[in-house]
Protein backbone atom coordinates (compact mmCIF):
# COMPACT_ATOMS: atom_id res chain seq x y z
CA UNK A 1 0.00 0.00 0.00
CA UNK A 2 2.93 2.56 0.65
CA UNK A 3 3.57 2.41 -3.26
CA UNK A 4 -0.03 3.72 -3.86
CA UNK A 5 0.85 6.39 -1.08
CA UNK A 6 3.84 7.25 -2.69
CA UNK A 7 2.57 7.65 -5.74
CA UNK A 8 -0.25 9.68 -4.83
CA UNK A 9 2.19 12.18 -2.93
CA UNK A 10 4.46 12.55 -5.44
CA UNK A 11 1.27 13.18 -8.26
CA UNK A 12 -0.48 15.52 -4.97
CA UNK A 13 2.95 17.40 -5.01
CA UNK A 14 3.39 18.32 -8.57
CA UNK A 15 -0.31 19.45 -8.47
CA UNK A 16 0.49 21.86 -5.46
CA UNK A 17 4.00 22.82 -7.11
CA UNK A 18 1.45 24.06 -10.46
CA UNK A 19 -1.13 26.13 -8.07
CA UNK A 20 2.28 27.97 -6.32
CA UNK A 21 3.14 28.72 -9.71
CA UNK A 22 0.03 30.07 -10.78
CA UNK A 23 -0.06 31.85 -7.37
CA UNK A 24 3.82 33.36 -8.42
CA UNK A 25 2.89 34.33 -11.91
CA UNK A 26 -0.21 36.13 -10.33
CA UNK A 27 1.57 38.27 -8.01
CA UNK A 28 4.83 38.75 -11.00
CA UNK A 29 2.03 40.05 -13.43
CA UNK A 30 -0.04 42.13 -11.12
CA UNK A 31 2.98 44.05 -9.89
CA UNK A 32 4.39 44.92 -13.15
CA UNK A 33 1.16 45.50 -14.44
CA UNK A 34 0.51 48.26 -11.88
CA UNK A 35 4.27 49.70 -11.01
CA UNK A 36 6.57 48.32 -14.55
CA UNK A 37 9.64 46.18 -13.97
CA UNK A 38 9.97 47.39 -10.55
CA UNK A 39 6.69 45.76 -9.39
CA UNK A 40 7.36 42.04 -10.26
CA UNK A 41 9.52 41.71 -7.86
CA UNK A 42 7.01 43.55 -5.07
CA UNK A 43 4.14 41.25 -6.47
CA UNK A 44 6.23 37.84 -6.39
CA UNK A 45 6.91 39.19 -2.59
CA UNK A 46 3.33 40.14 -1.80
CA UNK A 47 2.20 37.06 -3.16
CA UNK A 48 4.57 34.59 -1.43
CA UNK A 49 3.51 36.88 2.30
CA UNK A 50 -0.08 36.08 1.17
CA UNK A 51 0.91 32.31 0.94
CA UNK A 52 2.70 32.53 4.14
CA UNK A 53 0.04 33.40 6.12
CA UNK A 54 -2.21 31.04 4.92
CA UNK A 55 0.93 28.40 5.29
CA UNK A 56 0.97 29.81 9.38
CA UNK A 57 -2.77 29.51 9.30
CA UNK A 58 -2.50 25.68 7.92
CA UNK A 59 0.47 24.32 10.64
CA UNK A 60 -1.23 26.76 13.30
CA UNK A 61 -5.00 26.50 13.44
CA UNK A 62 -6.17 25.03 10.20
CA UNK A 63 -8.25 22.13 11.72
CA UNK A 64 -9.73 24.68 14.10
CA UNK A 65 -10.84 26.73 11.42
CA UNK A 66 -12.34 24.46 9.64
CA UNK A 67 -13.97 22.47 12.21
CA UNK A 68 -15.45 25.51 13.51
CA UNK A 69 -16.82 26.78 10.26
CA UNK A 70 -18.60 23.19 10.01
CA UNK A 71 -19.86 24.07 13.60
CA UNK A 72 -18.15 20.94 14.80
CA UNK A 73 -18.19 20.02 18.54
CA UNK A 74 -15.88 17.48 20.25
CA UNK A 75 -17.39 15.05 21.97
CA UNK A 76 -16.30 12.11 24.57
CA UNK A 77 -16.08 9.00 24.61
CA UNK A 78 -18.89 8.42 27.67
CA UNK A 79 -21.17 10.53 25.06
CA UNK A 80 -21.13 8.10 22.50
CA UNK A 81 -19.15 4.53 23.87
CA UNK A 82 -20.72 3.00 20.49
CA UNK A 83 -19.03 5.19 17.81
CA UNK A 84 -15.97 5.26 19.65
CA UNK A 85 -16.07 1.76 19.59
CA UNK A 86 -16.63 1.98 15.89
CA UNK A 87 -13.44 4.16 15.35
CA UNK A 88 -11.40 2.26 17.84
CA UNK A 89 -12.04 -1.00 15.68
CA UNK A 90 -11.18 0.87 12.35
CA UNK A 91 -8.10 2.06 14.00
CA UNK A 92 -6.86 -1.30 14.81
CA UNK A 93 -7.65 -2.73 11.80
CA UNK A 94 -6.06 0.09 10.14
CA UNK A 95 -3.18 -0.03 12.61
CA UNK A 96 -3.15 3.82 12.78
CA UNK A 97 -0.66 4.70 15.34
CA UNK A 98 -2.94 7.12 17.19
CA UNK A 99 -6.51 8.11 17.98
CA UNK A 100 -8.03 10.72 16.25
CA UNK A 101 -10.66 13.08 17.75
CA UNK A 102 -13.93 12.37 17.49
CA UNK A 103 -16.12 15.61 16.55
CA UNK A 104 -20.38 15.73 16.09
CA UNK A 105 -21.77 18.33 13.50
CA UNK A 106 -25.35 18.86 14.40
CA UNK A 107 -27.03 18.28 10.96
CA UNK A 108 -29.42 16.25 9.45
CA UNK A 109 -27.41 15.65 5.73
CA UNK A 110 -25.61 12.16 6.81
CA UNK A 111 -21.86 12.72 5.83
CA UNK A 112 -18.38 12.64 7.66
CA UNK A 113 -14.82 13.89 6.93
CA UNK A 114 -11.54 13.85 8.29
CA UNK A 115 -8.58 16.30 8.57
CA UNK A 116 -5.34 16.61 10.74
CA UNK A 117 -2.10 17.80 9.12
CA UNK A 118 -0.41 15.67 12.01
CA UNK A 119 -1.42 12.96 14.18
CA UNK A 120 -2.03 14.98 17.54
CA UNK A 121 -4.12 17.29 15.25
CA UNK A 122 -6.28 14.57 13.47
CA UNK A 123 -9.78 14.36 13.67
CA UNK A 124 -12.89 12.70 12.21
CA UNK A 125 -16.49 14.57 11.68
CA UNK A 126 -19.70 12.56 11.58
CA UNK A 127 -22.92 14.77 11.26
CA UNK A 128 -26.10 13.77 13.64
CA UNK A 129 -28.40 12.58 10.14
CA UNK A 130 -25.23 9.89 10.05
CA UNK A 131 -25.56 8.45 12.85
CA UNK A 132 -29.75 7.68 12.99
CA UNK A 133 -29.30 6.90 9.25
CA UNK A 134 -26.61 4.15 8.91
CA UNK A 135 -26.90 0.50 10.45
CA UNK A 136 -23.68 -0.36 12.24
CA UNK A 137 -21.81 -2.10 9.41
CA UNK A 138 -22.67 0.99 7.24
CA UNK A 139 -21.19 3.54 9.72
CA UNK A 140 -18.19 0.98 9.92
CA UNK A 141 -17.50 1.28 6.45
CA UNK A 142 -17.70 5.78 6.32
CA UNK A 143 -15.46 5.45 9.55
CA UNK A 144 -13.19 2.86 7.91
CA UNK A 145 -13.22 5.51 4.73
CA UNK A 146 -11.56 7.96 6.72
CA UNK A 147 -9.61 6.43 8.89
CA UNK A 148 -7.99 5.44 5.07
CA UNK A 149 -7.40 8.85 4.28
CA UNK A 150 -5.81 9.60 7.83
CA UNK A 151 -3.58 6.24 7.43
CA UNK A 152 -2.61 7.77 3.54
CA UNK A 153 -2.04 11.19 4.71
CA UNK A 154 -4.20 12.32 2.10
CA UNK A 155 -5.79 14.90 4.57
CA UNK A 156 -2.41 16.91 5.06
CA UNK A 157 -1.90 17.47 0.82
CA UNK A 158 -5.67 17.92 0.88
CA UNK A 159 -5.73 21.06 3.57
CA UNK A 160 -2.24 22.58 2.02
CA UNK A 161 -3.96 22.21 -1.29
CA UNK A 162 -6.91 24.39 0.36
CA UNK A 163 -4.71 26.82 1.53
CA UNK A 164 -2.96 27.21 -1.88
CA UNK A 165 -6.68 28.13 -3.01
CA UNK A 166 -7.34 30.04 -0.57
CA UNK A 167 -4.10 32.06 -1.63
CA UNK A 168 -4.86 32.19 -4.87
CA UNK A 169 -8.41 33.20 -4.76
CA UNK A 170 -7.05 35.52 -2.09
CA UNK A 171 -4.63 37.32 -4.40
CA UNK A 172 -6.97 37.30 -7.41
CA UNK A 173 -9.64 39.23 -5.89
CA UNK A 174 -7.11 41.98 -5.03
CA UNK A 175 -5.36 42.10 -8.60
CA UNK A 176 -9.35 42.53 -9.89
CA UNK A 177 -10.35 45.42 -7.60
CA UNK A 178 -6.97 47.17 -7.81
CA UNK A 179 -7.50 46.87 -11.44
CA UNK A 180 -10.97 48.02 -10.90
CA UNK A 181 -10.04 51.30 -8.84
CA UNK A 182 -6.62 52.31 -10.55
CA UNK A 183 -5.90 50.47 -13.38
CA UNK A 184 -7.05 53.16 -15.21
CA UNK A 185 -5.08 56.02 -14.18
CA UNK A 186 -1.82 54.05 -14.52
CA UNK A 187 -2.41 52.76 -17.92
CA UNK A 188 -2.92 56.23 -18.33
CA UNK A 189 0.43 57.63 -16.69
CA UNK A 190 2.10 55.13 -18.43
CA UNK A 191 1.51 55.92 -22.06
CA UNK A 192 2.81 59.06 -21.44
CA UNK A 193 6.28 57.63 -20.43
CA UNK A 194 8.30 55.55 -22.51
CA UNK A 195 6.48 53.95 -25.59
CA UNK A 196 8.95 50.39 -24.40
CA UNK A 197 7.84 50.44 -20.97
CA UNK A 198 4.45 50.98 -21.60
CA UNK A 199 3.72 48.50 -23.96
CA UNK A 200 5.10 46.05 -21.24
CA UNK A 201 3.28 47.39 -18.93
CA UNK A 202 -0.30 46.83 -20.88
CA UNK A 203 0.92 43.46 -21.65
CA UNK A 204 1.48 42.55 -18.04
CA UNK A 205 -1.76 44.47 -17.30
CA UNK A 206 -3.49 42.14 -19.65
CA UNK A 207 -1.56 38.83 -18.90
CA UNK A 208 -2.16 39.79 -14.80
CA UNK A 209 -6.33 39.98 -15.39
CA UNK A 210 -6.02 36.67 -17.45
CA UNK A 211 -4.55 35.37 -14.37
CA UNK A 212 -6.80 36.53 -11.86
CA UNK A 213 -9.74 35.14 -13.58
CA UNK A 214 -8.62 31.82 -14.87
CA UNK A 215 -5.99 31.55 -11.73
CA UNK A 216 -8.66 30.69 -9.46
CA UNK A 217 -10.55 28.59 -11.88
CA UNK A 218 -7.08 26.33 -12.50
CA UNK A 219 -6.30 26.50 -9.11
CA UNK A 220 -9.71 24.84 -7.91
CA UNK A 221 -9.54 22.00 -11.13
CA UNK A 222 -6.44 20.80 -9.72
CA UNK A 223 -7.56 21.15 -6.15
CA UNK A 224 -10.78 18.95 -7.19
CA UNK A 225 -8.49 16.41 -9.43
CA UNK A 226 -6.33 16.00 -5.79
CA UNK A 227 -9.58 15.27 -4.43
CA UNK A 228 -10.91 12.56 -6.97
CA UNK A 229 -7.59 10.38 -7.05
CA UNK A 230 -7.51 9.49 -3.27
CA UNK A 231 -11.01 8.27 -3.11
CA UNK A 232 -10.91 5.09 -4.94
CA UNK A 233 -7.96 4.20 -2.61
CA UNK A 234 -9.85 5.47 0.94
CA UNK A 235 -12.73 3.01 -0.44
CA UNK A 236 -10.25 0.04 -1.51
CA UNK A 237 -9.07 0.59 2.28
CA UNK A 238 -12.42 0.49 3.56
CA UNK A 239 -13.15 -2.70 2.20
CA UNK A 240 -9.80 -4.16 3.54
CA UNK A 241 -10.37 -3.05 7.35
CA UNK A 242 -13.98 -3.60 7.05
CA UNK A 243 -13.90 -6.92 5.31
CA UNK A 244 -17.02 -5.92 4.15
CA UNK A 245 -17.40 -3.73 0.73
CA UNK A 246 -21.03 -3.58 1.01
CA UNK A 247 -21.13 -1.94 4.58
CA UNK A 248 -19.38 1.22 2.78
CA UNK A 249 -21.80 0.63 -0.31
CA UNK A 250 -24.78 0.84 1.78
CA UNK A 251 -23.50 3.99 3.12
CA UNK A 252 -22.52 5.51 -0.55
CA UNK A 253 -26.25 5.00 -1.30
CA UNK A 254 -27.53 6.29 1.72
CA UNK A 255 -25.90 9.69 2.02
CA UNK A 256 -26.26 10.22 -1.74
CA UNK A 257 -30.07 9.15 -1.86
CA UNK A 258 -30.44 11.44 1.46
CA UNK A 259 -31.98 14.84 -0.70
CA UNK A 260 -30.74 16.84 2.86
CA UNK A 261 -29.74 20.28 2.07
CA UNK A 262 -26.33 20.31 3.56
CA UNK A 263 -25.52 23.69 5.81
CA UNK A 264 -22.11 22.90 7.00
CA UNK A 265 -19.91 22.98 3.71
CA UNK A 266 -18.65 25.14 1.14
CA UNK A 267 -16.54 24.67 -1.63
CA UNK A 268 -13.39 24.85 0.02
CA UNK A 269 -14.26 22.32 2.39
CA UNK A 270 -16.66 19.70 0.35
CA UNK A 271 -13.57 17.79 -1.23
CA UNK A 272 -12.96 16.55 2.29
CA UNK A 273 -16.16 14.74 2.55
CA UNK A 274 -17.14 11.32 1.61
CA UNK A 275 -19.41 12.43 -0.59
CA UNK A 276 -19.50 15.83 -2.04
CA UNK A 277 -22.21 17.78 -0.03
CA UNK A 278 -23.07 20.54 -2.21
CA UNK A 279 -23.35 17.61 -4.87
CA UNK A 280 -27.34 16.34 -5.60
CA UNK A 281 -26.57 12.67 -6.00
CA UNK A 282 -22.80 12.48 -7.08
CA UNK A 283 -23.33 9.97 -10.01
CA UNK A 284 -22.00 12.28 -13.13
CA UNK A 285 -18.22 13.41 -13.01
CA UNK A 286 -17.16 16.47 -14.86
CA UNK A 287 -13.92 18.78 -14.43
CA UNK A 288 -15.64 20.23 -11.31
CA UNK A 289 -16.52 17.28 -9.86
CA UNK A 290 -14.94 16.63 -6.24
CA UNK A 291 -15.68 13.09 -6.28
CA UNK A 292 -15.68 9.92 -8.13
CA UNK A 293 -19.18 9.19 -9.79
CA UNK A 294 -21.06 7.68 -6.51
CA UNK A 295 -22.31 4.84 -8.79
CA UNK A 296 -19.19 4.01 -10.03
CA UNK A 297 -18.22 3.54 -6.21
CA UNK A 298 -20.64 1.77 -5.24
CA UNK A 299 -20.67 -0.44 -8.51
CA UNK A 300 -16.90 -1.26 -7.54
CA UNK A 301 -17.72 -2.19 -4.48
CA UNK A 302 -20.29 -4.04 -4.67
CA UNK A 303 -18.76 -6.34 -7.78
CA UNK A 304 -15.71 -7.23 -5.40
CA UNK A 305 -15.34 -10.94 -4.75
CA UNK A 306 -13.37 -11.32 -1.91
CA UNK A 307 -12.22 -8.03 0.61
CA UNK A 308 -8.39 -7.60 -0.53
CA UNK A 309 -6.71 -4.73 -3.15
CA UNK A 310 -6.35 -7.54 -5.68
CA UNK A 311 -10.59 -8.02 -5.50
CA UNK A 312 -11.29 -4.21 -4.98
CA UNK A 313 -8.88 -4.09 -8.72
CA UNK A 314 -10.68 -6.49 -10.10
CA UNK A 315 -14.29 -5.19 -9.94
CA UNK A 316 -12.59 -1.64 -10.77
CA UNK A 317 -11.46 -3.18 -13.90
CA UNK A 318 -15.16 -4.78 -14.78
CA UNK A 319 -16.51 -1.65 -13.93
CA UNK A 320 -14.69 0.89 -15.32
CA UNK A 321 -12.02 -0.75 -17.80
CA UNK A 322 -9.12 0.55 -16.06
CA UNK A 323 -7.39 -0.44 -12.53
CA UNK A 324 -6.75 2.28 -9.61
CA UNK A 325 -4.19 0.78 -7.64
CA UNK A 326 -0.65 0.62 -7.45
CA UNK A 327 1.04 -2.29 -8.91
CA UNK A 328 3.34 -2.26 -5.98
CA UNK A 329 0.44 -2.50 -4.20
CA UNK A 330 -1.14 -5.88 -5.40
CA UNK A 331 2.22 -7.70 -5.21
CA UNK A 332 2.05 -7.38 -1.47
CA UNK A 333 -1.60 -7.90 -1.27
CA UNK A 334 -3.06 -11.37 0.86
CA UNK A 335 -6.50 -12.30 -0.08
CA UNK A 336 -9.37 -12.20 2.49
CA UNK A 337 -13.09 -13.21 2.15
CA UNK A 338 -15.86 -11.00 2.73
CA UNK A 339 -17.21 -11.65 6.26
CA UNK A 340 -21.37 -12.16 7.06
CA UNK A 341 -23.07 -8.77 8.16
CA UNK A 342 -23.50 -7.46 11.52
CA UNK A 343 -27.44 -7.06 11.20
CA UNK A 344 -27.23 -4.44 13.81
CA UNK A 345 -29.08 -1.41 13.67
CA UNK A 346 -28.22 2.27 14.14
CA UNK A 347 -26.02 2.47 17.10
CA UNK A 348 -27.54 5.87 18.46
CA UNK A 349 -31.53 6.67 18.48
CA UNK A 350 -32.78 9.95 17.18
CA UNK A 351 -33.67 10.61 20.91
CA UNK A 352 -30.17 10.14 22.31
CA UNK A 353 -28.47 12.27 19.32
CA UNK A 354 -30.46 14.76 20.14
CA UNK A 355 -29.69 14.02 23.89
CA UNK A 356 -26.00 14.13 22.63
CA UNK A 357 -26.17 17.29 20.20
CA UNK A 358 -27.51 19.48 23.43
CA UNK A 359 -24.77 18.11 25.99
CA UNK A 360 -22.39 19.03 23.57
CA UNK A 361 -23.76 22.49 23.21
CA UNK A 362 -24.08 23.00 26.73
CA UNK A 363 -27.48 22.67 27.74
CA UNK A 364 -28.88 21.89 31.41
CA UNK A 365 -31.47 19.44 30.45
CA UNK A 366 -34.17 19.35 33.68
CA UNK A 367 -37.16 17.42 34.17
CA UNK A 368 -40.73 18.32 35.52
CA UNK A 369 -42.55 16.19 37.75
CA UNK A 370 -45.19 15.73 35.11
CA UNK A 371 -42.39 14.28 32.54
CA UNK A 372 -41.71 17.10 30.32
CA UNK A 373 -38.11 17.38 29.69
CA UNK A 374 -36.97 20.88 29.11
CA UNK A 375 -33.12 21.51 27.86
CA UNK A 376 -32.23 24.86 29.27
CA UNK A 377 -29.62 26.95 26.96
CA UNK A 378 -26.26 28.12 27.98
CA UNK A 379 -26.34 31.53 29.86
CA UNK A 380 -29.69 31.50 31.02
CA UNK A 381 -29.11 33.84 33.99
CA UNK A 382 -31.94 32.41 36.45
CA UNK A 383 -32.57 29.67 38.78
CA UNK A 384 -36.10 28.30 38.06
CA UNK A 385 -37.72 27.82 35.17
CA UNK A 386 -41.32 27.28 34.55
CA UNK A 387 -42.62 23.99 32.83
CA UNK A 388 -44.25 24.12 29.25
CA UNK A 389 -46.07 21.61 29.62
CA UNK A 390 -47.43 22.22 33.70
CA UNK A 391 -46.80 25.65 34.31
CA UNK A 392 -44.57 24.56 37.40
CA UNK A 393 -41.78 26.04 38.79
CA UNK A 394 -38.62 23.79 38.69
CA UNK A 395 -35.29 24.78 40.50
CA UNK A 396 -32.27 23.85 37.97
CA UNK A 397 -29.92 21.89 39.30
CA UNK A 398 -26.58 23.21 40.68
CA UNK A 399 -23.83 23.45 42.71
CA UNK A 400 -24.15 24.57 46.41
CA UNK A 401 -21.48 26.52 49.12
CA UNK A 402 -21.49 24.78 51.97
CA UNK A 403 -21.38 27.50 55.33
CA UNK A 404 -18.30 28.77 55.97
CA UNK A 405 -16.59 27.30 52.65
CA UNK A 406 -13.95 28.53 50.95
CA UNK A 407 -14.20 29.64 47.15
CA UNK A 408 -12.90 26.41 45.46
CA UNK A 409 -15.16 24.11 47.82
CA UNK A 410 -18.44 24.19 45.61
CA UNK A 411 -20.04 20.50 46.05
CA UNK A 412 -22.80 19.05 44.20
CA UNK A 413 -24.97 16.24 45.33
CA UNK A 414 -25.41 13.13 42.59
CA UNK A 415 -29.28 11.84 42.32
CA UNK A 416 -28.48 8.72 39.93
CA UNK A 417 -26.20 6.93 38.15
CA UNK A 418 -27.29 8.31 34.62
CA UNK A 419 -26.50 11.46 32.55
CA UNK A 420 -26.87 14.00 35.10
CA UNK A 421 -25.85 17.90 34.49
CA UNK A 422 -25.85 20.87 36.37
CA UNK A 423 -24.72 24.97 37.16
CA UNK A 424 -21.45 25.86 38.44
CA UNK A 425 -21.54 29.29 40.09
CA UNK A 426 -19.64 30.74 36.75
CA UNK A 427 -23.15 29.58 34.72
CA UNK A 428 -21.16 26.96 32.86
CA UNK A 429 -22.86 23.51 32.56
CA UNK A 430 -20.85 20.77 34.27
CA UNK A 431 -21.73 17.19 32.80
CA UNK A 432 -21.33 13.81 34.80
CA UNK A 433 -21.81 10.16 32.07
CA UNK A 434 -22.65 7.61 33.91
CA UNK A 435 -18.98 5.83 33.96
CA UNK A 436 -17.97 9.13 35.87
CA UNK A 437 -16.73 7.73 39.48
CA UNK A 438 -14.35 10.24 40.84
CA UNK A 439 -14.50 12.43 43.56
CA UNK A 440 -14.40 16.33 41.87
CA UNK A 441 -14.41 17.48 38.53
CA UNK A 442 -13.32 20.49 37.29
CA UNK A 443 -15.46 23.16 36.18
CA UNK A 444 -14.11 23.78 31.79
CA UNK A 445 -15.32 27.85 32.69
CA UNK A 446 -13.68 28.66 35.64
CA UNK A 447 -11.39 26.48 35.91
CA UNK A 448 -12.38 25.57 39.88
CA UNK A 449 -12.73 21.67 41.40
CA UNK A 450 -16.57 20.80 42.09
CA UNK A 451 -16.71 17.84 44.93
CA UNK A 452 -19.09 15.66 43.75
CA UNK A 453 -20.60 13.67 46.76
Amino acid sequence: MWDQIRANQRRSAVLITVMLLVLVLLGATTGGALAGQEGIVFGVGTALIVFGVQLAIYFGAAESVLLAGANAREIRRDDSPPLFNVVEEMQLAAGLAFFPRIYLIDDPAPNAFAIGHKPENSAVAVTTGLLHRLNRDELQGVIAHEIAHLKNRDVQFMTLAAVMLGSIVILSQFVLRSMAFGGRSRSRSSSRGSSGGGQLQLILLIVSLVFAILGPLLAQLLYFACSRKREYLADACAAQFTRYPEGLAGALEKIAQARVAPTFANKATAPMFIINPLAATGQSVSLFSTHPPTADRIRILRGMAGASFAAYEESCRRALGRGVIAPGTLAGDTPATIRQADQAGPIESRREIADLTYRSHGYLPVTCTCGAHINVPPGFDRDKIHCLRCSSLISLPAVHMPPAATPTAMQYKRTGTSWEAFRCQCGRTVQLSPAFNAAQIRCTGCGQSIQVI
